[in-house]
């Protein structure tokens, strides 16, 4: 999952960044409106967290622009003021979810993932391939039987893997869903990711690297 957190307050911001990371989510964080737009031109993410009153761009026009451009991500609205006209306003141009400050760490969270799943096509409760299942809700993993304890990013690369399985997904896609901001695209965090997962999945070996393609699960 692809967060972006707008948010001029740099503490809170900062601090949203870290908690989602935390609950296995690649993060941008950004403090004012027009850098906001400069990322959401060049990246896609799941979900936008914007904030109303932000400097530069107001979050209002960032969020008109983009339900006029039919933007595929889906906008948590935070603000200040909680009244239900400030509510029915925000929600009015566009914004899909609307949060008052403060808030609990946990419903943010919760509706993270709500309108995470509203932003990709709908995958059945539980992914599988084979002995292998992974349960998103739970972020559990299973093999034969026997838990897999998975790193965050082990268990997003397999998550994305097993959400297509027989697709190619190449390096730098995987770098872009699962990694944020911090990533270095010339490293190769996604190599030794994958290195990690196939230990802990154990045999039969289950990745399958293309040359010159990426990875994938199951047969082409």
């Amino acid at each position: 999952m692809r967060v972006l957190v707008v948010e001029d307050f740099e503490v809170l911001a900062r601090s949203i960044g870290t908690g989602l990371r935390r609950e296995g989510m690649a993060v941008d964080v950004v403090l004012d409106g027009s850098a906001a737009l400069d990322r959401l031109a060049v990246t896609r993410y799941d979900v936008v967290i914007l904030d109303r009153d932000l400097p530069g761009v107001h979050g209002d026009e960032i969020c008109r622009r983009l339900a006029q451009g039919r933007c595929e991500s889906r906008v948590l609205m935070l603000t200040a003021s909680g009244t239900i006209e400030d509510r029915v306003a925000g929600l009015g141009l566009g914004a899909d979810d609307y949060l008052p400050k403060p808030f609990a760490f946990a419903e943010l969270v919760a509706r993270v993932r709500a309108l995470a799943r509203r932003a990709t096509p709908p995958l059945p409760p539980t992914l599988a391939y084979g002995d292998i299942t992974l349960d998103p809700a739970r972020r559990t993993v299973f093999r034969g039987g026997r838990r897999l304890e998975l790193s965050p990013r082990e268990f997003a690369l397999l998550e994305c893997l097993l959400a297509v399985p027989g697709l190619v997904i190449s390096a730098e896609e995987l770098l872009e869903r699962v990694w944020d901001e911090a990533a270095d695209p010339f490293s190769s965090a996604v190599k030794h990711t994958v290195h990690r997962l196939r230990a802990k999945l154990g045999d039969p070996p289950v990745i399958e690297t293309v040359r010159e393609g990426g990875y994938r699960i199951g047969p082409s």
